[in-house]
């Protein structure tokens, strides 16, 4: 049965629930706090929700799926907890609220990122000790997403990209490690775990990195027109950087066409895949249209 928008907001907030079960069991200490602050300050939940979608694609439960789930969320949030200290992005909001070395002080949030990396490796390897061999694989997928081949690698290039001219080339590769990884594995992840098969595992990976380029994109133009009370950040941080953007290279008209061709390859990549792609069509279009 096809579901609606509202309905995919049901999957935010079991997110939300079992983020905020598992961070209230580690207790009351400054470094609980600190890695709880900035995983429970909302957000879209974007990655979570799509793991979940897949893992029910491929005949999954969201029960068997959601380790998987918080996992690449608290991956995520580290992510960002870094991205927001003085010596990356120096920034001093993030969803609205102070970033987290606002509050916490550059150290302690140095280090409240390190444990939810740890914590998100915690539990794929406890889900993998229940699920076998196939949940051995879906930990390798977001592991690798995650570190020196994927994500982190993407983090570096962006550091090299500040203060210089990058090409078209230089800003996708950029990209793709930095965004489109972490989409990809909450696409493929769950996949793997419930037994798809090597064409549908490369038909995930390619939708998510596209995926990811889309959501880039629309970050970047959203970066430039958006209000710092809309997007919850701060605004033109890569402009005043000196990064180079999708919007810096092409103008904000052709950006939008971009965005819109690659979501319409994503649509593609679902009109291939012979399961039920209702929900993730709808989150496709949906990433799109967002404003923040």
């Amino acid at each position: 049965m096809r579901r609606t928008l509202r309905e995919l907001d049901e999957y935010k907030v079991l997110v939300d629930q079992s983020l905020e079960e598992y961070f209230n069991g580690l207790g009351d200490g400054k470094l609980a706090r600190a890695m709880a602050y900035s995983a429970l300050l909302g957000g879209k939940r974007i990655r979570p929700v799509m793991a979940l979608i897949s893992a029910e694609m491929f005949g999954g439960s969201v029960e068997e799926a959601m380790p998987i789930a918080m996992a690449i969320e608290m991956i995520h949030t580290y992510s960002l907890i870094h991205d927001d200290l003085p010596a990356m992005d120096n920034d001093d909001l993030r969803r609205g609220k102070p970033t987290n070395h606002k509050v916490f002080g550059e150290a302690m949030a140095i280090l409240a990122g390190d444990a939810l990396l740890n914590e998100a490796h915690s539990l794929l390897i406890r889900s993998a000790l229940k699920s076998g061999s196939r949940g051995a694989e879906a930990a390798l997928v977001v592991s690798l997403a995650a570190g020196r081949e994927g994500m982190v690698e993407g983090q570096v290039r962006d550091l090299e990209n500040e203060g210089r001219a990058a090409s078209f080339d230089e800003l996708r590769g950029c990209h793709e490690l930095k965004t489109g990884m972490l989409i990809a594995a909450s696409l493929e992840a769950p996949a793997v775990l419930f037994g798809a098969g090597e064409d549908e595992r490369k038909a995930m990976r390619d939708l998510g990195l596209k995926l990811g380029l889309a959501f880039q994109i629309k970050d970047d133009i959203l970066d430039t027109t958006s209000t710092k009370e809309v997007l919850g950040k701060t605004p033109g941080k890569d402009e005043t950087s000196g990064k180079t953007t999708y919007v810096s290279l092409f103008g904000l008209e052709k950006s939008e066409e971009m965005a819109k061709g690659l979501t319409g390859e994503c649509l593609g990549i679902l009109k291939g895949l012979d399961r039920d792609t209702a929900q993730l069509w709808e989150m496709c279009l949906a990433l799109l249209q967002r404003n923040r």
